[in-house]
């Protein structure tokens, strides 16, 4: 499967929206298109999996290595893979999208605003492109997609003071209804915001799929996956409006180890029977009220007290504490198991790649080992006095006192979402 990265100058410029009109030319064009994002996120890829038809593969260098990105990648089907890159080209050290473009050694088509240029954004280019050796990065600058550029004249202002060995690959116009709208953790879901197909078409009217897709490369072959045994056991996920942060490759890991079974319960559902429970990150901010009296919510808090292995990530932290204070100062009872309260802040309280160091045997690690992750949340929790955490935090914020990892009984709770790659979901299936 060929493939290439969509770069952005910077944050903000347009980079989701021109993914999503390459998708739209590309699928129209009778290719079939792999979604791909750079970085930990989980809302663009959702926009990217209601245009593509097929689950977008999260590559992130920090969570997954070069091994586990690559892996990940090959996880993917179909003839062109489109990599949405994350802030700007070359920011953030963790993993920029320049590491990730490297680490899978793919070509990067640059959005540029062209609003208010034509030859300035040809120089935008040349600068960005020289800059990977500066910057001590093996990267291609092999292309350009102009963003909220017009036709005629400007266009053709562009393309021609573009160097021969940077493609002119088209255009996003500058219209109004090509903008997702935001909130707190960034855009709408792409279920809840969609770009009306129409939209997107006549946005893909205006670019280049040919040149694209004869630029794209094939990247390397990973490793050999380590085989791990398949278990008996019965993994419950949390999947609805209020818990939908989860990677699709920690679904088909836990689904490669033992049985899924899904539940949600924002929908009234039943906590299912089974051998452990994983909820995801997501929005249980915006659902407080109905978590307050889901069934699987007070049925987890008891049977989590029975013994019951519980991890929860972000959102799923948040669930299993005591209460939920929302951004408007309501607040409301939550499953009780965590010894702690949860606030909603107007600004994020954590925003980083995360690195935490396990201080004991815990359901995601064993003494004394690291595992990697990321964090991005608007709450903070107020934890008890005689709370219990399972981590130090090496990177990040964590929890409280750089410590992360609130646990009781066998339940653990976290800021920090984790990739499959870092071997955390295999040891939560292992202690099942």
């Amino acid at each position: 499967m060929k493939g290439f990265v969509l770069g952005g100058t910077h944050s903000g410029v347009g980079k989701t929206v021109a993914t999503l009109a390459i998708i739209r030319a590309l699928d129209e064009g009778g290719y079939a298109v792999q979604p791909a994002k750079a970085g930990p996120d989980f809302i663009d890829p959702s926009h990217h999996e209601r245009v593509a038809g097929r689950p977008s593969r999260t590559l992130d260098l920090w969570l997954q290595g070069t091994e586990g990105l690559r892996r990940n990648y090959y996880r993917g089907s179909g003839d062109v893979c489109v990599v949405e890159g994350v802030m700007g080209l070359y920011d953030g050290d963790g993993s920029s999208t320049a590491m990730v473009a490297e680490a899978l050694d793919l070509p990067v088509v640059l959005v540029v605003d062209a609003k208010a240029g034509m030859e300035s954004v040809a120089a935008t280019a040349l600068g960005f492109r020289q800059f990977a050796s500066h910057a001590g990065r093996d990267v291609e600058v092999a292309g350009i997609v102009a963003q909220r550029a017009h036709g005629g004249r400007h266009e053709e202002g562009i393309r021609d003071a573009l160097p021969d060995d940077i493609a002119y690959l088209g255009r996003i116009p500058p219209q109004a209804d090509l903008e997702i709208p935001d909130r707190h953790l960034g855009l709408h879901m792409g279920d809840e915001s969609p770009l009306a197909p129409e939209v997107l078409d006549a946005a893909a009217d205006h670019l280049r799929t040919d040149r694209l897709v004869d630029l794209a490369r094939t990247p390397p072959r990973p490793a050999a996956t380590p085989e791990q045994a398949r278990t008996g056991k019965r993994i419950a996920v949390a999947r609805d409006a209020a818990f939908r942060f989860c990677y699709p490759a920690t679904v088909e890991r836990l689904r490669e180890r033992g049985e899924v079974v899904t539940f949600a319960p924002t929908a009234g559902d039943d906590l299912p029977a089974c051998d452990g429970v994983y909820l995801p990150g997501g929005y249980p901010e915006l659902h407080a009220e109905t978590l307050a009296e889901s069934p699987a919510l007070r049925q987890l808090g008891a049977e989590a007290a029975d013994g019951l292995p519980v991890l929860g990530e972000c959102g799923g932290l948040m669930a299993l504490t005591e209460s939920l204070t929302t951004a408007e100062g309501v607040t409301h009872e939550m499953a009780g198991v965590l010894p702690a309260a949860v606030r909603m802040h107007d600004r994020y309280q954590g925003l980083d790649h995360v690195e935490l160091r396990a201080r004991r045997d815990t359901l995601t690690a064993s003494a004394g080992t690291s595992i990697r992750g990321h964090e991005f949340h608007y709450s903070s929790a107020e934890t008890a006095s005689d709370a219990r955490f399972a981590f130090d935090v090496v990177r990040g914020e964590g929890i409280d006192d750089q410590r992360e990892g609130l646990s009781e009984h066998r339940t653990l709770g976290t800021y920090c979402h984790v990739h499959p790659e870092s071997g955390a979901f295999d040891a939560f299936v292992d202690s099942l």
